[in-house]
């Protein structure tokens, strides 16, 4: 079978479009007025947006697409699906229905490989006790997949990536290295098989809001999903979001196996220099060392949601998260912003 990996120059979220280069496009178009019912746009750069059907329901959309992470069509559909389906939870919602989105050479691309990534598609939404409702196909060069998702939640208890208050606790669930761990794979330094922990932790669904009761739902503040921008750019936009500065240590993030020695040896993609890029005039960077830079600014594939907390119950929401997502962990604090200063690491 061919290597999924090898028919693609970038893949998974690092071939997003860089944060600098999105934010200058969208600033020079005029989008339409906002509809009263339109409770969250992309103006913050917000996961999905939230449209209003009455005062107790909500709808939540969104949409994600990208190119091979893997080389396994099963498990790269995997991901793709909980890739996109993270959008929905990092608003506090839940999946309801998905469109796939598929693009693929017809001329060289086997039947079987493609039932195989519905197949994981398909069985990652059902995980999400979603349903699989149509979607669109092309003939392209090269392979791309996705969702677009809808998903339902309360009128008036969502998450925004804009609401963070000082003294906050960060919580973040998932494990940081996809990137560079991934970019080995596709260099063939690395089989899928030695990777299985990166592998399992992007195919892990992002269903946070459905572990917590009510008053625990409440206790986030603000929420967002770790991907192609990386922890540095969805950390920046979050705090910038809010007008505050995330104060994170490093010595608390958590990082799968082998990170650092992966970025050592230079499996780094182009999303390194360009998430570093993007945030290198309100990032206070300064007590780390390159290595350490580039783990901050590693693209995550399907990474986890970063949390605002109350602090006063942010024990207990990490007590219930780490149930499911067992790397789960304070990694900060919210503070007041600086000059200019959103982001600071210590």
């Amino acid at each position: 079978m061919v290597k999924l990996t090898q028919t693609v120059q970038k893949g998974g979220c690092a071939a997003k479009v860089a944060a600098s280069e999105l934010r200058s496009i969208l600033n020079q178009v005029q989008f339409p007025v906002p509809h009263p019912e339109l409770l969250v746009d992309g103006r913050h750069f917000d996961d999905a947006a939230i449209y209003k059907v009455n005062d107790e329901l909500s709808l939540v959309q969104t949409l994600d697409f990208f190119t091979p992470i893997l080389d396994d069509p099963f498990l790269f559909g995997q991901v793709a699906a909980a890739n996109a389906l993270s959008d929905v939870y990092a608003m506090g919602g839940l999946p309801k229905t998905a469109m796939v989105i598929l693009a693929y050479p017809l001329a060289t691309f086997e039947k079987s490989w493609v039932v195989q990534l519905l197949q994981g598609v398909s069985d990652k939404v059902k995980e999400a006790q979603a349903n699989i409702v149509g979607g669109h196909t092309i003939d392209d060069d090269t392979l791309k997949l996705g969702l677009s998702v809808t998903g339902y939640c309360h009128t008036h208890q969502y998450w925004m990536n804009q609401n963070s208050q000082t003294g906050d606790v960060l919580i973040l669930t998932k494990r940081l290295g996809t990137g560079t761990h991934t970019a080995a794979l596709k260099r063939q330094f690395v089989n899928e098989a030695e990777i299985t922990e990166v592998v399992d932790s992007m195919r892990q669904l992002n269903s946070v809001p459905e572990m917590l009761n009510s008053s625990l739902f409440s206790a986030v503040h603000s929420a967002t999903d770790i991907t192609g921008f990386g922890l540095v750019g969805h950390a920046f936009n979050m705090a910038k979001a809010s007008g505050k500065c995330f104060e994170i240590n490093f010595a608390q993030l958590p990082f799968f196996n082998g990170t650092m020695e992966s970025l050592e040896r230079g499996y780094l993609t182009k999303a390194h220099r360009t998430n570093r890029d993007y945030v290198k005039e309100n990032a206070n960077l300064s007590s780390l060392n390159e290595t350490q830079i580039q783990a901050v600014c590693d693209p995550q594939t399907s990474g986890g949601l970063l949390l605002s907390v109350d602090k006063s119950q942010a024990d207990a929401v990490l007590r219930e998260i780490k149930k499911t997502f067992h790397h789960a962990c304070i990694i900060g604090t919210v503070g007041k912003p600086g000059s200019n200063e959103f982001l600071r690491f210590y």
